[in-house]
C-alpha cells in the first residue's frame, strides 16, 4: 500500500495546485467557494459507495466483468441517480450559505445547474475510475477493501476540481 499511497499524495497535492489556479474565480463567485469542498466531497462519497459494493460482489462471487453484467449496471445506473437526485441539493445548499450571509453573485438556477452538471459528469468519472481500479485490483490480486476506495476519494478531489471549473466555464 506504500506505493499507492505515495502515488495519491502526489494526486492530491495536484490538486491544491489546480484549485489554486482558479483562486480568483473563487473570490469572485463566493457561492463556487463554498460549492468546491461538497461537490468534490461528494464525488469521492458516491465512488466510495459505488467501491464497496464492486468490492463487496467481488467477494461474494457475483461480479464478473463482463459486458452482461448486471450487478455491474445496477449500480452504476444507482449512481448515476445518486448524483441527479443529491447534486441539485447540494448546489442548493451552497446558494442558500452563500445568500444567507449576503456573499451571492451567482443566481440559484445557475448555482444549482453547475452543481447538477458538474455531479453528473463526476458520476461518471466515479464510475470509471472505480471499475478500473476494481478491476486492476481483481487482475494483481489485490483486496478492492484496501486499494480502491483511497484511489477513487483521490481521483474524484482531482478530477472534480477540474470538472467543476470546466463546468463554470462553459456556464458562468
Amino acid at each position: 500500500m506504500l506505493p499507492v499511497l505515495l502515488v495519491l499524495t502526489m494526486v492530491e497535492i495536484g490538486s491544491g495546485l489546480v484549485l489554486g489556479s482558479f483562486e480568483s474565480t473563487l473570490l469572485q463567485y463566493p457561492t463556487l467557494l463554498a460549492l468546491v469542498p461538497v461537490t468534490i466531497g461528494t464525488a469521492g462519497n458516491l465512488g466510495s459507495i459505488l467501491a464497496a459494493r464492486l468490492s463487496t460482489a467481488f467477494h461474494l462471487g457475483t461480479l464478473s466483468f463482463g459486458r452482461g453484467d448486471e450487478v455491474l449496471a445496477g449500480n452504476a445506473v444507482a449512481t448515476v441517480l445518486l448524483a441527479v437526485t443529491i447534486f441539485p441539493v447540494v448546489g442548493f445548499g451552497a446558494w442558500t450559505l452563500t445568500w444567507l450571509i449576503g456573499e451571492t453573485q451567482l443566481g440559484l438556477f445557475i448555482v444549482v445547474l453547475v452543481s447538477l452538471v458538474s455531479g453528473i459528469v463526476l458520476a461518471f468519472v466515479a464510475i470509471l475510475v472505480t471499475l478500473v481500479a476494481t478491476y486492476v485490483a481483481y487482475r494483481f490480486e489485490l483486496d478492492p477493501d484496501d486499494v480502491v476506495i483511497p484511489v477513487v476519494t483521490n481521483a474524484c478531489d482531482v478530477l472534480g476540481v477540474i470538472v467543476l471549473f470546466v463546468v463554470v466555464q462553459l456556464l458562468v
